[in-house]
């Protein structure tokens, strides 16, 4: 074995230097803005009533997946389960632990990437391994707001740096693993591409194009329906439980933001939106100029390297049969073979990238700045994570002409061509790295034009920042931080005072105050329940006791809500509002005035409560409020094709008409 000179040690010290830095810095950033989202808070409700035995669900005797990351759900289910420690906090740790983590593991994989020699300018002489794309995902602020939240993010980006590891691993194999070891290693890649939709669903996309580049790549036909087996067991698994017990193919928030939707024009303004204010035009059109140049450097360099598979490749093509002369399992056989290569596993990666991007442009985004798009960043980012710059070693033989090669007619070509076209390369590399350094040193500190109070039209906020603006709290984490939130200190009152009365409470155009809407003086006081109806699920429902059912307009915990048709001028995640009067009715509050609160409709309540005798919408409660037994579990296996597709008109007027029933007389006539 070779001893290590200080050529094989400068890529080594470089990368663990930059990967240090850069770890740092990410890490102080992410602690310094640390918070736990409402949104992040709507995943610790289910996480109660796991602990209290009540099932994987939102409210009590609702089978409703409030959730949209499976893995999350249970991932701090077991931490929490664990430690023993506040919910809240469990979550804080758990996104941070996994968000820092990503990155170096991130930049491994990157860096073995290039060991490959795949697109590298490469020759004889000192690689750095420098930290760059990296150094775009850390600077920008949601990636590091997003980096805690509460919220999955955290999760998918380090699932994605550890798939990217693993593929990358597995393109160095041989085609046919014969080692007991590569063969569990190449099954550990499947299960885990497999996960995807339990980290969320979009990037079943990435996980499915894994997958396929495992099947189609060479191996035995056993290594190939174990790959589909293992990668099929969690998934398939929890899908049949998903459909047999939540009734759905999807979680309900799919459904509450018909995650299957376009809306065009909303996703270009969210892509704006995250590129606008930091100009990442620029550092985005600097990686795609130095992945060129790296694989235009690498094409070069191996046309001059006689040992070069290339070069192999020249010399023997007076070998190569004739096109007509090739069998098509011999065509079909190369073809497999050049999918386990470092140049299929970066395509790969590149197409599912911009997939998951596109999708979300299509779907219009979200209403956080930044939040849904970072997954897909990081996937784009993975093959320059660091960045191979090679100096030539011979610098002087690039600007000296000896005699030798002067007596040989070299002229300026040959090797000190080479070393000319290195040299400018690494030089336009480093470029690239310092222009990139110095606009995350810029960018890293920019705030949103409309961050604070100001949502503005496009319906895009910057969420941390809308929250430490209203709450006056710069790291708002626990449920208890939320009640300094507008309205949430009088709905702590109003349900102590409700609690064993019953009735469903309402937002007020007050801040400080509630309406009530009173059940009838006839219900048992077993059967009085408390409804709260917000929009802000999270803080609302980990303030509330278990026994309180929290709903909200959206339906992200309200299938009746969920189930209504997306607005199209709609605030983008908010395009679904159920007016309150379908809540009255379904929680059979007294309908009339003046025991309704005023700015309800008697006449609407009315309507709701014949809209609810709908058959296909009792059919759809019965799905999950109705005791869950094998019969129910069978029933809704075969339903959920159709609960996941079914909407009804947010008007209860329209969906009379839908529905086909009698339309009641008003109360207040026109």
């Amino acid at each position: 074995m070779r001893a290590w000179g200080p050529r094989q040690w400068v890529p080594v010290i470089s990368f663990l230097v930059g990967t240090i830095t850069v770890t740092t810095f990410f890490t102080i950033g992410v602690w310094q803005r640390r918070w736990i989202a409402d949104d992040g808070l709507i995943v610790l409700r289910t996480l109660r009533n796991l602990f209290a035995g009540n099932g994987p669900v939102f409210n009590i005797g609702e089978r409703v997946e409030a959730n949209t990351s499976t893995a999350w759900t249970y991932l701090l289910w077991f931490w929490a389960e664990v430690t023993d420690g506040q919910l809240e906090y469990v979550a804080l740790w758990v996104a941070l632990v996994l968000s820092v983590s990503a990155i170096p593991i991130a930049m491994y994989g990157s860096a073995r990437l290039h060991r490959t020699r795949l697109g590298g300018l490469t020759g004889d002489g000192w690689t750095l391994l420098l930290p760059f794309g990296v150094i775009l995902y850390i600077a920008l602020p949601p990636a590091r707001d997003f980096a805690t939240s509460g919220l999955e993010n955290g999760l998918c980006i380090f699932w994605i740096a550890v798939l990217w590891c693993q593929l990358v691993a597995w393109s160095r194999r041989p085609g046919r693993a014969a080692s007991r070891g590569q063969q569990a290693a190449t099954l550990a890649l499947a299960f885990t591409a497999g996960l995807a939709p339990l980290i969320r669903p979009e990037l079943t996309v990435l996980g499915g194009l894994v997958l396929m580049l495992l099947v189609l790549a060479p191996n035995s036909w056993w290594m190939r329906i174990g790959m589909v087996v293992v990668a099929a067991v969690l998934p398939v698994g929890y899908q049949i439980f998903r459909m047999g017990y939540y009734a759905l193919l999807v979680p309900n928030p799919a459904v509450a933001k018909d995650a299957s939707g376009a809306k065009w024009h909303q996703g270009l303004l969210y892509v704006a939106n995250l590129f606008g204010p930091y100009v990442l035009v620029l550092p985005a059109v600097l990686v795609i100029l130095a992945g060129v140049m790296l694989v235009v450097g690498r094409r070069v360099a191996e046309r001059g390297d006689p040992t070069s598979d290339t070069a192999a490749a020249d010399t023997s093509a007076a070998d190569t049969p004739e096109p007509e002369q090739i069998s098509w399992r011999s065509r079909l056989g190369r073809w497999s073979t050049a999918l386990q290569t470092p140049t299929a596993v970066v395509v790969t990666i590149l197409v599912a990238g911009l997939i998951g991007g596109v999708y979300w442009i299509r779907q219009g985004g979200d209403f956080m700045h930044g939040r849904v798009l970072l997954a897909s960043l990081f996937t784009l980012l993975l093959p320059l994570m660091v960045l191979p710059v090679t100096i030539p070693a011979h610098v002087g033989q690039a600007f000296r002409r000896s005699p030798a090669t002067a007596a040989d007619g070299d002229g300026d070509g040959g090797p000190r061509r080479r070393v000319r076209l290195q040299l400018a390369g690494s030089a336009v590399m480093g470029a690239f790295w310092v222009v990139t350094v110095a606009w995350a040193a810029v960018c890293s500190q920019n705030v949103l034009p409309n961050a604070g109070i100001d949502i503005g039209r496009s319906g895009i906020v910057d969420e941390r920042r809308f929250y430490v603006t209203n709450m006056g709290n710069t790291n708002p984490v626990t449920a208890e931080d939320y009640l300094d939130y507008p309205r949430m200190g009088a709905m702590a009152e109003w349900i102590e005072r409700y609690h064993e009365e019953g009735g469903v409470v309402l937002p007020s155009f007050n801040y400080d105050e509630w309406y009530i809407a009173k059940l009838p003086g006839d219900i048992a006081p077993e059967d009085r329940i408390l409804t709260v109806y917000f929009l802000n699920l999270g803080m609302t429902s980990m303030n509330a006791p278990l026994d309180v059912r929290v709903i909200d307009q959206m339906g992200l915990a309200y299938p009746l809500a969920a189930h209504t048709e997306r607005l199209e001028d709609g605030r983008i995640g908010h395009d679904k509002v159920l007016p309150s009067e379908w809540v009255v009715a379904e929680a059979g509050a007294y309908p009339r005035k003046p025991v309704l609160p005023g700015y309800l409709d008697e006449d609407l309540v009315r309507q709701a409560e014949v809209a609810l005798r709908c058959p296909e919408t009792r059919d759809r409660f019965d799905s999950y409020e109705a005791t869950w037994t094998w019969e129910r579990f069978k029933r809704n296996l075969k339903e959920s094709f159709v609960w996941t597709d079914y909407r009804i008109e947010r008007e209860p007027e329209y969906e009379i008409l839908r529905c086909g029933l009698q339309m009641p007389p008003r109360i207040h006539p026109k």
